[in-house]
Formats: C-alpha cells, sequence, structure tokens
C-alpha cells in the first residue's frame, strides 16, 4: 500500500518581537501541532536554509535568528514541514537594528554656535540629532562624514546633545555628548586698579589664570575671577579654561592692562629767565610707556622711559602753574593724576619792576603835557585805539603773512610737525563723562562703542511717557557761538525717528551731510529721508521732499517738515557732499571750500539763530572736518590769522575725536593755503598719501 501526505498550510502570521544589531527574534502559532519548520533567506548574498524544531509543548514557538548584520533589511519565508511536506511558505521582511557612531567631534565652537562632525556608520543610513530639546533629521547623501553648525545658543554654556543612527525607523542607541559654547571675555565689566583685576563672568568655565611674561596668576575660582599682586601697568592676559573629562578646552582670551603707577616726587626748577620751567619726576613703579605732563591746557608727552624730565616752554615769569603728570601704559591706561605746582623764575621781573615804573613816571608825564597843550583831544567823540573783534578761538593765532612758513615748516620731514601736533590733541577731553551714552538701554542707540557724546553738552530729547532723551549728539562750538553747530552720528534704522525729533525741538533750519548712505558696499547712514516726493511720517513729524537739485559733488534738498499734532510746518535745507570718498578726501580742496560757501550763505540768510547740525557716520571725522573749516575761514576773513590746533582742541572738549585722522587735520591746513593762494595749485597734494581719511578706522580697529 502507497500512503501520501498532502502538503501542510503555511504559519497564519509571524510576528517580530524583538529586534537588535545583530538578531530578529521570531514568534508565531503552530499548524496544526506540527513540530517542524524551515526558514530561509538571504545573508550577504548567500542564501541561509535554519531548521527550526519546535518543542513539543505549547501552541507557539519563538525563534532568534542570529548572527545577522547591522541595520540590514531581511525577506524571510517560513515553511511548514510534515511528513516531509513542505507547505508553499509565508513570506516577510524584518531589519536589524543599525550601528551606534563611533563618535562626535566637536570641532568648532563660538559665542553662540557649536560645529558636531561625525564619520557615517553606513551611507544607507540617517541620523537624527537633539540638542537642547530640538531635534534635527539627517537623510543619507554620498559623503563619508557629517559637519553641521548648532545655533543660536547661549554663550558660555554647556550643551547636552545625543545621536542617533536611523534606518527604516529602527534607531540605534544614542551617543551622548556634550559641546561648550565661548564666553566673550571683553564684554565682561572688569574692574582694574594699580595692582588687581577682578570681574564676574557669566558662563561656563573651570580656571582663570592672567599671565604677564613668564609670570601666572591663578584666580581661586568660581564666577567671580579675581587676580591681585600685579605689576602696575603691565598687560595681562587673561585665559578662561573649561576641564572636560578628555580634553582643556580654550573659553576665552582677552588682554587687559593694570593702570600704572603715577611718577614720583615732582617738582619744578627754574628754566630760561622764567619763560620756561623744567618739570622733573621720579620714574613710575612698573610698567609704563609714556608720561603726560599737563600745563596750562597743553599736554606734553615723554615717550623715553629714561628721560625723567622735559622743559616747558612759553611760560610767564613770577608765575605759579598748576601741572599733572600721568605715566601712561599701551594706549588706553593712565594712572590718576598727580597735581602740583610749578613756580616760574621771578628774577628777572624785579629788574623788570624798576624800569617799569620809570616807563611809567615817564609816560605820566608825557600824558600831563599833551593835556595841557592839547585839552581839547579828551572831548573826541571816537576813541584813539578803534575796538577790535575779540578772538573767539582761544590760544596763538597764526598771522596770514606767517602761515606759509607754518605750513612749510610742519609739512618737514614726512609731516613731522603735522604729526606732532596731531598726537597732542589725542588725550583733549578724553577725562570727561559719558555715563548716559554707556546705559545699558542707550547702547543700542550709538553706531561705534568708542564714539560717545559726553554728558556735559550731549544734546538731549524732550520725554513724554518714559521715553529717553538720549541721541549720540554733541553741541558744538563756532565762531560766534558755543552752539552754533550739533555734531551728530548718522542715524541708524533704530534711531530715525529721534534724529528728526532733535531737529524740530532745536528748529534747525539746515543739516550738513558728509557721507554717502553706502560706501564701499558698508552702510554708513540711514537714509532719513523719503526716497521720492511721497511723504514719510517718522515719529510725530511728516516729511516731504520740496526740492531736489543735483550737483556733481553734492546734493541740495528742501525738505518741508510738519508737526501731525499742532499742523505746524518748517522749512529745512539739505546738504549732501557726495564727493568725500570712503577711503580718501575730497579732490582738492576747492570743492568742499565751495560747499562750505553754500552752507555758510544758508547759515547767515536762515539758520543763524539755531544750531546747524552736522552729520557723517560716526559724526567726529568728516564732521569735524567741515566745521572746523567753516570756523577757521571766518576766523581767517575777521582776524587775518587762524588757530587750527586751538579750534581742534576747543572741539574736542565737546566730542571725542573730532577731526579724526591725522590726514583730516594735514587737509584743513592745505584748505587754508588754497584760500590764502586761490590762484595756485599745490605741486604735491601732501595729504594724499597719508593715513587714509576714514571717519570710523579707530572703532573698526577695536572690533576686528
Amino acid at each position: 500500500n502507497c500512503q501520501l501526505s498532502s502538503a501542510p498550510e503555511n504559519v497564519g502570521e509571524v510576528k517580530v518581537v524583538d529586534q537588535n544589531e545583530t538578531s530578529i527574534t521570531l514568534t508565531w502559532e503552530k499548524v496544526n501541532d506540527f513540530s517542524y519548520y524551515t526558514l530561509r533567506y538571504d545573508e550577504n548574498g548567500e542564501p541561509k536554509v535554519e531548521i527550526i524544531n519546535a518543542p513539543p509543548q505549547g501552541t507557539s514557538v519563538k525563534y532568534v535568528v542570529s548572527p545577522l548584520t547591522p541595520g540590514t533589511k531581511y525577506s524571510f519565508t517560513l515553511i511548514t514541514v510534515f511528513e516531509e511536506v513542505h507547505s508553499t511558505g509565508f513570506s516577510f521582511d524584518s531589519v536589524t537594528v543599525p550601528l551606534v557612531v563611533d563618535y562626535v567631534n566637536v570641532t568648532d565652537r563660538s559665542l553662540t554656535s557649536v560645529t558636531l562632525t561625525w564619520k557615517k556608520v553606513n551611507k544607507a543610513w540617517g541620523y537624527v540629532l537633539e540638542i537642547n530639546g530640538v531635534r534635527e533629521t539627517f537623510t543619507p547623501d554620498q559623503s563619508s562624514d557629517v559637519s553641521h553648525s548648532v545655533t543660536p545658543l547661549k554663550p558660555g554654556t554647556a550643551h547636552n546633545f545625543s545621536l542617533v543612527t536611523v534606518f527604516s525607523e529602527l534607531n540605534s542607541t544614542a551617543f551622548s555628548g556634550r559641546a561648550v559654547t565661548t564666553i566673550d571675555c571683553a564684554s565682561v565689566e572688569w574692574h582694574v586698579s594699580t595692582s588687581s583685576i577682578q570681574g564676574t563672568v557669566e558662563g561656563e568655565f573651570t580656571s582663570a589664570t592672567a599671565t604677564y611674561n613668564l609670570q601666572t596668576h591663578v584666580s581661586p575660582g568660581g564666577r567671580d575671577v579675581s587676580f591681585t599682586d600685579l605689576v602696575s601697568g603691565a598687560t595681562y592676559e587673561i585665559s578662561l579654561k573649561y576641564n572636560t573629562s578628555s580634553e582643556l578646552l580654550d573659553q576665552c582670551r582677552h588682554d587687559i592692562t593694570v593702570f600704572p603707577s603715577p611718577p614720583s616726587n615732582p617738582h619744578c626748577d627754574y628754566y630760561g629767565g622764567g619763560y620756561s620751567a623744567s618739570v622733573i619726576w621720579n620714574k613710575p613703579v612698573g610698567v609704563w610707556t609714556t608720561v603726560e605732563v599737563n600745563v596750562t591746557g597743553e599736554s606734553y608727552k615723554v615717550d623715553d622711559i629714561e628721560e625723567q624730565k622735559i622743559i616747558i616752554q612759553g611760560l610767564q615769569p613770577a608765575r605759579t602753574y598748576q601741572v599733572s603728570l600721568n605715566s601712561v601704559s599701551g594706549h588706553e591706561r593712565r594712572s590718576n593724576s598727580l597735581v602740583f605746582s610749578c613756580s616760574t623764575d621771578p628774577r628777572g621781573v624785579i629788574a623788570g619792576s624798576v624800569i617799569g615804573v620809570l616807563l611809567f613816571c615817564l609816560l605820566v608825564c608825557l600824558a600831563v603835557f599833551i593835556f595841557l597843550k592839547r585839552p581839547d583831544i579828551i572831548s573826541r567823540k571816537k576813541p584813539f585805539i578803534s575796538g577790535s573783534k575779540q578772538t573767539k578761538t582761544k590760544g596763538t593765532l597764526i598771522p596770514v603773512a606767517r602761515f606759509p612758513d607754518h605750513f612749510n615748516k610742519l609739512n618737514v620731514d614726512d609731516n613731522r610737525g603735522f604729526s606732532e601736533e596731531y598726537e597732542d590733541l589725542a588725550p583733549v577731553g578724553t577725562n570727561q563723562t559719558q555715563k548716559a551714552a554707556e546705559l545699558p538701554d542707550n547702547k543700542v542707540r550709538n553706531r561705534f562703542k568708542n564714539v560717545l557724546p559726553y554728558d556735559w553738552c550731549r544734546v538731549k530729547l524732550s520725554t513724554l511717557n518714559g521715553t529717553s532723551d538720549y541721541i549720540n549728539a554733541n553741541y558744538m562750538p563756532g565762531y560766534n557761538s558755543n552752539r552754533e553747530y550739533i555734531a551728530s552720528q548718522g542715524p541708524l534704522p533704530a534711531t530715525v525717528n529721534d534724529f528728526w525729533k532733535m531737529i524740530w525741538e532745536q528748529r534747525v533750519k539746515g543739516i550738513v551731510m558728509v557721507t554717502n548712505c553706502t560706501e564701499g558696499g558698508k552702510i554708513k547712514c540711514e537714509q532719513y529721508w523719503p526716497a521720492d516726493i511721497k511723504p514719510c511720517l517718522y515719529g510725530e513729524l511728516l516729511v516731504t521732499v520740496r526740492s531736489e537739485e543735483q550737483n556733481l559733488n553734492w546734493t541740495i534738498r528742501e525738505f518741508s517738515v510738519e508737526h501731525k499734532n499742532t499742523s505746524e510746518e518748517r522749512s529745512v535745507k539739505h546738504f549732501h557732499f557726495t564727493a568725500w570718498p570712503d577711503h580718501g578726501v575730497p579732490e582738492g580742496s576747492e570743492v568742499l571750500i565751495q560747499f562750505r560757501e553754500l552752507v555758510r550763505r544758508h547759515i547767515e540768510k536762515e539758520g543763524a539763530r539755531a544750531p546747524t547740525v552736522v552729520h557723517c557716520s560716526a559724526g567726529v571725522g568728516r564732521t569735524g572736518t567741515i566745521i572746523a573749516l567753516d570756523v577757521l575761514l571766518q576766523q581767517l576773513e575777521k582776524e587775518r590769522g587762524v588757530g587750527i590746533k586751538e579750534f581742534v582742541h576747543k572741539m574736542r572738549l565737546n566730542r571725542p575725536h573730532m577731526v579724526q585722522t591725522e590726514s583730516q587735520y594735514v587737509f584743513l591746513h592745505q584748505c587754508i593755503m588754497d584760500s590764502l593762494q586761490p590762484n595756485q595749485k599745490p605741486e604735491d597734494n601732501i595729504y594724499e598719501n597719508a593715513d587714509l581719511i576714514y571717519e570710523n578706522a579707530t572703532a573698526l580697529r577695536e572690533l576686528r
């Protein structure tokens, strides 16, 4: 007899109950309590057959398929076997879990970002990065590495992250790590003395050191950084580090100069018959680069640290002068002023007094003789000597006849005279307060952090409902008054309304603009007037362009300004000089002198009772140059003499950095020369190859 068995049924369903990198666990219900099954699949391109002998007890089968390749998709066929007869087979797919990445490197760190880089485990796998609760997915591409920058992050903070590998919706175990953003040491409010540096640092760091030469000081720890027993006047490199389990990270490096000690034992000796004095001191303790001597408002520098005295000339005999000494370290740190009295030699005055008494007696006798001979002279209505206009600028004027010689003297030895004069002006006004400009709410209203208005002469806006009275602008002296101009920075997008508010409240009739809105691809000033004839509302002021006249070198506009609350309307003239290049000076002085004439005629006709607003970008370089040119040409005309250094000195008492570069200072002298010799052209434009006039050069150097 021949017995035949029919083919068994396939299993009804196979469930995947567990998956890891190298195995897949399956479970299914037995078919008619059969115990034999065959599992077929491919492993790395080779067919695999596994015979499964299920235990007789129980109605279900559980089977672990291994070893398998991580992150791989498998196609399985499960066949029921009965009496060596096979079912057609139940087919299904499943995948193994992908591997985790070996390591994640932090390849770059900044204040607000970190860059994470890792090698791909398999080009077909994706990745999910989670940091600060934010998840980002990276899909496969052909590259072997993944580099990703995470931003924005909080400075000086440790940020935990995790990275998982993804394949067919299965995630690997997570790689966990930590990335730390850096700290901005320059923004810390450091408190500096002659022997210490202290400050509270917000951010993650584990050690803080201050190094000068081979000497290193370590802060005790914590957020309050403190270094003591430092060398006066020395520049220390402050270094903050963060110690991880595997490396030491640089959080920031910053140079800070300690205040220098003042010179000691200052005194004066007689010199030059009383018309000079010798100021003498002992060397300061520690490090310094310069000793500054200030007498009668003039500043003198002694750069030779071995020199311990200076001869001050231009004094008067038998006088007592106040002298102050400062030691300077680097470009920013000055000691506290050491003030003392200095008396000049009186001996020449004694002999002069005797002669003076004799001359006085002689003059009295002469006067009596004239009165007896000409008694009618006392009844003259006109004075014998007519009054002259009082000099508006302090200091000695250079007469017209002597100015060419003065100019040529400054010009010798590659402009050495100009350089020395200009360097003397550097400290003028710098000891004055700028508290309003440094308030946190006002810092955003400043274009540059080193061009801030002095408190005593800053322009104040009216306040309403808690609004700020601050604008980056100062009243400036002119020839006729101490508030003849307002020097202002070019408006920022957030200060355009404040600018027009100042124009209205100061009843300004004229605005002089000596910059273009964009120069060299950089925004120098926000355009604060309408781009066309359509009126624009700036705060409470409606501004309309009534006319515009374009010249090769300048544009003249007329604005109508109307207050929307009162309907009062005023006219404002806009003088826009467009030919002052970003890295240079106007092509010759003639063009700027002509432009100044237009401004001067308008001031004398319309705006003499209100200040004229002058601005460039920062409001100090080109602004200071055009204001000085206007005043000096008036002085030249009315007094037949000019005091350029004296007026720049006066301007810098009202606003820092006025006439900001040496080239601008030379250019002012050239303008005066060309005004005295209008038909002569200089053979060599001496300011053309000097420092390029760039009004914000100093600020940009500090922000690099």
